[in-house]
């Protein structure tokens, strides 16, 4: 006799109205925010992707595209945009900002108020919650000017989760990795439902 297990099924109206920004910056991680978008979708939040190019070398936009149902955003000058390059109105939208993974780059831009690219620029004109996943190699992660950057990140508010400790794609053990996709999913989604729903939007769908 076969017994059929069934798995609880997310529940759409969870995170209905919230919107999120999920920007993915270039590390082998990348493959853990395809989880976190496609669940927080099914939870019923609007979610809007953003990679920066080097992203793109490791998850492709349009497996991104797929999971968020939405235009993947690539570069400050898409033509579709081009009354909003700096995608102003759709941060004004967001009620959350994740960047994940958050590299030793993206957040030394961050943290120096450097706008050369997409996400640096977004991030700079976030009114909302922001949330950085750090990732990289231990001994980047340790690096001295690395941690000022990361403790400049605290005090301005911005909100760190991570990173843990185990294997590191340099085939290492130590901090630096990326907290699980399950990890994260759960305290980007907490986030989220702790935040009134607004009534009006412009978003990219």
């Amino acid at each position: 006799m076969t017994t059929l297990t069934s798995k609880v099924s997310p529940d759409p109206a969870e995170l209905a109205g919230r919107e999120a920004l999920v920007a993915v910056c270039g590390g082998i991680s990348a493959y853990k925010v395809c989880h976190v978008v496609s669940s927080l979708v099914q939870r019923g939040a609007g979610v809007t992707v953003a990679m920066t190019e080097s992203a793109t070398r490791f998850v492709g936009s349009t497996t991104f595209a797929a999971l968020s149902g939405r235009r993947v955003l690539t570069g400050l000058w898409e033509e579709s945009d081009a009354g909003d390059p700096q995608h102003i109105r759709l941060m004004r939208a967001a009620d959350i900002v994740l960047i994940a993974p958050a590299t030793a780059n993206m957040i030394g831009k961050i943290a120096n108020g450097i706008c050369d690219d997409l996400i640096s620029t977004m991030v700079t004109a976030a009114s909302c919650p922001v949330m950085l996943a750090p990732a990289m190699n231990d001994i980047m992660w340790a690096h001295p000017p690395v941690q000022a950057n990361v403790q400049e990140l605290r005090d301005f508010g911005y909100e760190l989760i991570g990173p843990a400790e185990g294997w590191l794609a340099c085939r290492s053990v130590g901090p630096g990795r990326m907290v699980e996709s399950g990890e994260l999913l759960d305290v980007v989604a907490a986030r989220l439902k702790s935040l009134p729903v607004r009534s009006s939007r412009n978003s990219n769908s």
